[in-house]
């Protein structure tokens, strides 16, 4: 975002933002101060295309978590305190774009490149959110990742097909905001193959290593969008 751009309106849409997620209970009040800091960050190196994929992205992950509690509860797979998130969870989730968003401001001329990695990250998380939480209401078979034989619905690395096209759905929606926000190209084609990457990606570790207790659900999701960023900036600079 330009120096000359007047913040006032964008602070003061995060810090609404802060306050709902608190009164609301979606978020702690650490959690709730750590995102409107991740949302900061976007802002000054993203615009305002930053901080909508971030807003999009906790609405859509708000919605899905909501969606079909019950039956949910009933596979054991729902979120815990009701699905009211900490700090670890959207550092998770939003750390490595937020990262992303300070090396922009860092180093100026890497801007485009963290921006693509921004979006990467969010495509990575919102399908990875997508497919979990409504693949478990609507997918109809559902197999280990690793394995590939059938296997309980909710359980880390467990995945269906519907599930996945609802999680490839959520990559396309982010795709298109940062298309309107910074112009329709490859980038557009870029964050769907990384946004399917970073889910698969999250898929497998969950199998493989969630399921030993090697790495908790954080990691995994903090592994999924840096695999994500890291491939959709890979992509860029071979399609130079």
């Amino acid at each position: 975002m330009p120096a000359t751009t007047n913040l006032l309106l964008p602070i003061t849409i995060i810090l609404t933002g802060v306050v709902l997620s608190i009164v609301f209970k979606k978020l702690t009040i650490s959690a709730a101060i750590t995102g409107g800091l991740c949302a900061i960050l976007l802002t000054l190196s993203a615009g305002y295309t930053g901080l909508i994929l971030l807003t999009v992205f906790f609405l859509l992950g708000t919605l899905a978590t909501a969606w079909e509690k019950e039956k949910k509860q009933r596979l054991k797979a729902a979120e815990a305190d009701g699905g009211q998130r900490k700090a670890g969870q959207v550092l998770a989730n939003a750390g490595v774009a937020a990262i992303a968003g300070a090396m922009a401001l860092i180093f100026p001329p890497l801007i485009d490149s963290c921006r693509l990695m921004i979006g990467a990250g969010f495509a990575a998380a919102t399908a990875d959110t997508l497919s979990s939480e409504l693949g478990m209401v609507y997918g109809r078979r559902f197999f280990n990742i690793s394995t590939f034989k059938a296997d309980q619905a909710g359980l880390d690395g467990v995945v269906s097909v519907e599930g996945t096209l609802i999680g490839f759905v959520g990559s396309i929606v982010i795709a298109s905001i940062y298309a309107a926000g910074f112009g329709f190209n490859s980038q557009f084609f870029i964050l769907l193959a990384a946004g399917t990457l970073g889910n698969l990606t999250d898929s497998v570790l969950g199998a493989v290593l969630e399921r030993k207790g090697v790495l908790q659900n954080n990691a995994v999701n903090f592994l999924n969008t840096l695999a994500a960023a890291g491939f959709a900036l890979l992509l860029k600079i071979l399609l130079r």
